[in-house]
């Protein structure tokens, strides 16, 4: 077996005991995973972790951007990678990270990401070539404080990897369902954290431009059916994000 890298990877977890059974294994190249579970997890994943040899922590999630900040803070290694346990490296991203730690220049590498919705890959809806920077030097890199939808930010330059990592986020309907629900509302607590107001407009125009953009002028139409249920998804997700934020601000009144 080739020498572990000096890569920490960063991984959260909330009743992931499945997932991370599959995913630790393929990780094997990088010298530390550090997991930390969400403290409401009901399922086996912290010992699923350990048992994969991972250093495991657990913590109540408080917004994402706050627990991968801990997660960052008990990584080792100079450098980072950040994977969900519901994305995937094949061999040839593997090697190109391998190539990068080993030699690369940049602070960080930004990877494409290929979104699988119900059983097959999205090509367009917005998703098309999307890019996110998940590999970076440690000491260069912070997580912002957003709830939901956080990011990473390095100081330094980032360059361009040719890696594809394969996002099974909504493999059932069930699942994006749920994951609708858990965003939407995370996307409400954010408005309110920033104290941003909702008006009914907001919930009335909002939905149908997010799924006219997304079906008409991102080309969602081309990815058939599940196009248009993944269209409608975000337009609901975002009706209930102002929806929820309007009904917290207006929705108050006295029962008769």
């Amino acid at each position: 077996m080739p020498e572990r890298l000096p890569v920490s990877v960063l991984l959260l977890a909330r009743n992931e005991a499945a997932a991370l059974a599959v995913l630790l294994p393929a990780l094997e190249f990088a010298a530390e995973c550090v997991v930390v579970v969400d403290a409401s997890t009901t399922d086996d994943s912290a010992a699923v972790a350990e048992r994969l040899g991972a250093r495991v922590f657990t913590r109540a999630l408080d917004g994402f951007g706050a627990q991968r900040t801990f997660a960052l803070e008990q990584c080792r290694e100079p450098w980072v990678l950040w994977i969900d346990a519901d994305e995937r490296l094949d061999r040839e991203g593997i090697a190109a990270i391998r190539a990068t730690v080993l030699h690369g220049d940049a602070a960080g590498y930004r990877l494409k990401r290929r979104t699988w919705f119900l059983g097959r890959p999205i090509r367009f809806c917005g998703w098309r070539n999307e890019r996110v920077l998940r590999v970076f030097r440690r000491d260069h890199a912070r997580f912002d404080a957003n709830l939901v939808h956080e990011e990473v930010h390095v100081e330094g330059r980032v360059a361009e990897l040719e890696a594809t990592l394969d996002h099974l986020s909504y493999e059932s309907w069930d699942e994006a369902r749920r994951k609708l629900l858990q965003y939407s509302a995370a996307n409400a607590q954010r408005l309110a954290a920033e104290q941003r107001s909702a008006s009914l407009l907001d919930v009335i125009a909002r939905p149908p431009l997010r799924f006219v953009r997304m079906y008409l002028l991102q080309l969602g139409f081309l990815d058939g059916a599940r196009g248009v249920l993944l269209c409608g998804l975000a337009a609901t997700q975002v009706f209930l994000k102002y929806a929820g934020r309007w009904a917290a601000t207006h929705g108050r009144g006295r029962a008769a």
